[in-house]
């Protein structure tokens, strides 16, 4: 009998080590739980990177490798010319410049006058909060195309077309993309802070200034890092506005963004390389493969520059 129970606890203790190596604790996940979370998360990165690591591949393919059918993934040999080409084509040295004017001045704007919006509604009390409140969210629902028209009227009549200011006005006046929900963050990051401590900063004699600037926005440097990026981001990608209001005179014609010229890049190559029946001068899924790893590469740096900030504020 005592044997047949000192087995008997001897399999439980097994059994209990077994559960705990295999499924874990609360405290300390175990190995198959690891696993099937690795797991899931591979699956998932990897559906997010294989079109960037298919962009990637396929951009270095020559003509060649592009006709082979053996050829998959690795090119036989890096083939740079259709970087060299699309840097052409997207007149790089001279757009990049504009692009990033076009996309930085209005998102540093917005994102200042969104912060100082959202401290405005998470510190204070006034008459007709919630009616403000709820017409700043409307602004978010409505979809953009209901007010474009609008907007492109408004900016007409101002003088605004083909300038950087019809980007700035509406950035100042807290009407930028996406302005609303960039509010709704940093209101609730400055929520967040302790009332004691705002308190505490004006006995000490500071004003609504002083505490905004030396309290609430050291509190919140990596939302308003965020709302930035993001900011940053949506300008970067926006291309109907921006060929709305660029190309809305002919005194826009001058200024114009990578997106943009990445959308007409069939009819520039067209134009710098005609193609030729003797030939292999045409355009082809390497080509704009190339060109668009071009676009997004200096978001993509910026991302990899600035991903501790986007985890620290979610």
């Amino acid at each position: 009998m005592a044997k047949t129970q000192t087995r008997r606890v001897k399999k439980q203790v097994f059994n209990e080590k077994l559960y705990k190596y295999s499924l874990g604790t609360k405290e300390n996940p175990g190995a198959l739980t690891q696993f099937a979370t690795y797991g899931l998360l591979i699956c998932v990165a990897f559906i997010f990177l294989y079109p960037l690591l298919y962009m990637i591949a396929t951009s270095f393919m020559s003509l060649d490798d592009l006709l082979d059918v053996s050829v998959r993934w690795i090119p036989n040999q890096l083939d740079l010319v259709n970087y060299k080409k699309a840097w052409k084509v997207l007149d790089y040295p001279t757009v990049f410049p504009q692009t990033l004017l076009i996309t930085i001045l209005p998102s540093l704007i917005q994102t200042f006058i969104c912060s100082v919006v959202a401290y405005g509604f998470a510190r204070y009390k006034f008459k007709g909060k919630g009616f403000f409140l709820a017409f700043l969210i409307l602004t978010y629902v409505i979809p953009p195309q209901i007010t474009m028209m609008p907007r492109y009227r408004l900016m007409s009549q101002l003088g605004l077309l083909g300038s950087l200011h019809a980007f700035l006005l509406p950035a100042v006046l807290g009407q930028g993309l996406y302005s609303a929900l960039f509010i709704l963050i940093l209101m609730q990051f400055y929520k967040q802070i302790p009332g004691a401590l705002i308190e505490a900063a004006r006995i000490d004699g500071a004003g609504h200034f002083r505490t905004y600037f030396q309290i609430a926005v050291p509190s919140a440097v990596g939302a308003h890092i965020v709302v930035f990026l993001f900011s940053v981001v949506w300008y970067w990608n926006e291309t109907y506005l921006t060929n709305l209001y660029l190309r809305g005179s002919s005194a826009g014609r001058s200024l114009t963004t990578l997106m943009l010229k990445l959308n007409q890049f069939t009819t520039d190559y067209e134009a710098i390389y005609p193609a030729v029946e003797s030939q292999a001068n045409r355009l082809n899924e390497a080509l704009e493969m190339a060109g668009t790893i071009l676009c997004i590469l200096p978001l993509l740096i910026v991302y990899f520059v600035m991903q501790r900030y986007f985890v620290e504020s979610i």
